[in-house]
């Protein structure tokens, strides 16, 4: 609970509103701060392209799914916009996309969560273009005759930016915001601070295009070498795909579940054209206890959740104690291999990350598994050949569980993984580790030009 002696001024100026949102996160003091400065300031109706006609989301269109690329488009949900790759994102129909132009916009803009968890953003880079954005997501689409796309970003992702646009809240269940909303946010003009901002975000924004780049080309090229050397074509492209096949069981004390030989896990092996070994002869698997949470509010580590693992900051506002049970096991450090172990198999599950230095020395949950490779060097490898259509579907091999999946730690020793020579091994690893080192910069620079921002408008806006 928020409790909060606000003048009735400020209900006045807010049209006479009286639900709290606008009072009690700070938004009514960022606006009179901003107001307050000498600078010019500008409404950001009047900044944005063609004005209120620039913020804009798709509206209530239904969805029509596709399940190839040929037919689809890939389509970004509001939590999609904040996650660090996009590979394997759900498709949206390509004729749908194209009758409707309020799907996409141009890079440069600002995207903003606009339903549930509202406030969120992600400034659109060349390699989302082509991707369709759902209704949960606010485009903001800058004027570039009037400000820099950069700097705009930057200001609005602030901590005086974001109180404003989440002060536009309204709802009491499901809250929202419109445009009209934040069309009134007062921008001010700081001028040589504009450019400077602007190209620290336009230069994370291209460093993150880079990174995904060279993951992108190295994940295919590999899948393309266990694939036989061309491309495969895969019969169950789903989790859940349908799938009756026959198999001879060995063991039937092991496994009768048939997600564990048939379908989408049992064509990977099948299709792979050269020899698999059990990732546990080259890597130890380590999955953390349970743990009740002890949370403090400094000290202590920072500690993410899978979901903000994979985001494109890597950050979370929790600490734990730094006693807490058998810590020193959920610490992440240098030639870590992260992927989700726990929850549904069309999620999160899988999904690679490899340790670097945005999460050098934070606390991971225990719904993450860690591979962590014999040598240090091969941490990039592994984490490449997960993120292939064969890791992906091989990781989950040895999964349990029907309601939440759940893969233990003598489950991902099981993995079955393609191990090449140490050289090509080792050259994977070099492209893997320098894209997410692009990453871990890219964050840099963006929190460098907010603090740019913030720190002229405490000056006075000079």
């Amino acid at each position: 609970m928020i409790i909060k002696t606000i003048p009735s001024s400020w209900i006045v100026s807010e049209e006479h509103r009286l639900d709290c949102g606008p009072f009690v996160k700070g938004s009514m003091e960022a606006k009179m701060l901003i107001n307050s400065l000498s600078c010019l300031k500008k409404p950001l109706v009047h900044l944005t392209k063609n004005g209120l006609s620039g913020m804009y989301h798709v509206g209530q269109d239904k969805i029509t799914w596709v399940e190839d690329l040929e037919h689809g488009i890939p389509f970004l949900r509001s939590a999609d916009i904040l996650k660090t790759d996009l590979y394997n994102s759900v498709l949206i129909s390509r004729k749908q996309v194209e009758a409707n132009h309020l799907f996409q916009c141009p890079a440069g803009s600002s995207l903003i969560t606009r339903s549930g968890s509202i406030g969120k953003m992600a400034y659109m880079r060349t390699d989302m273009e082509d991707m369709a954005i759902s209704q949960d997501v606010l485009k903001v689409i800058p004027d570039e005759t009037c400000i820099k796309p950069g700097f705009l970003f930057a200001l609005l992702s602030s901590r005086y930016g974001i109180p404003i646009v989440t002060g536009g809240t309204f709802g009491s269940i499901i809250v929202h915001i419109e445009a009209e909303n934040i069309a009134d946010l007062p921008v001010p003009r700081l001028g040589a601070v504009e450019q400077q901002a602007h190209d620290l975000v336009q230069r994370a924004a291209d460093l993150r295009v880079e990174s995904n780049h060279l993951l992108k080309e190295v994940t295919a090229e590999l899948e393309l070498e266990i694939g036989g050397g061309k491309p495969v074509e895969w019969e169950h492209r789903h989790v859940q795909s349908f799938a009756v096949e026959t198999r001879t069981i060995n063991n039937l004390f092991e496994r009768l579940d048939a997600f564990h030989y048939v379908g989408y896990v049992g064509e990977a092996i099948e299709k792979a054209a050269v020899s698999l070994v059990e990732v546990g002869t080259y890597a130890k698997s380590l999955r953390p206890p349970i743990m009740k949470r002890n949370r403090v509010e400094e000290n202590g580590y920072e500690f993410l959740g899978g979901g903000e693992l994979v985001t494109l900051e890597q950050r979370s506002e929790t600490r734990i104690s730094a006693r807490t049970p058998s810590i020193e096991k959920f610490i992440i450090h240098p030639g870590y291999v992260l992927f989700q172990c726990v929850g549904q198999r069309y999620g999160l599950f899988g999904r690679p990350v490899l340790a670097n230095r945005a999460i050098f020395g934070k606390a991971v949950t225990e719904a993450v598994m860690r591979l962590i490779p014999n040598d240090p060097h091969d941490a990039g490898y592994i984490s490449v050949y997960l993120a292939t259509e064969f890791g992906q579907r091989l990781v989950m091999r040895h999964s349990a569980g029907t309601s939440i999946p759940v893969l233990q730690e003598d489950g991902a020793s099981k993995i079955l993984i393609y191990w090449p020579d140490k050289a090509q091994r080792h050259a994977i690893s070099d492209i893997a580790e320098k894209a997410w080192e692009k990453r871990a910069k890219a964050t840099e620079l963006e929190d460098q030009a907010r603090t740019l921002v913030e720190h002229a408008i405490e000056e006075g806006g000079r």
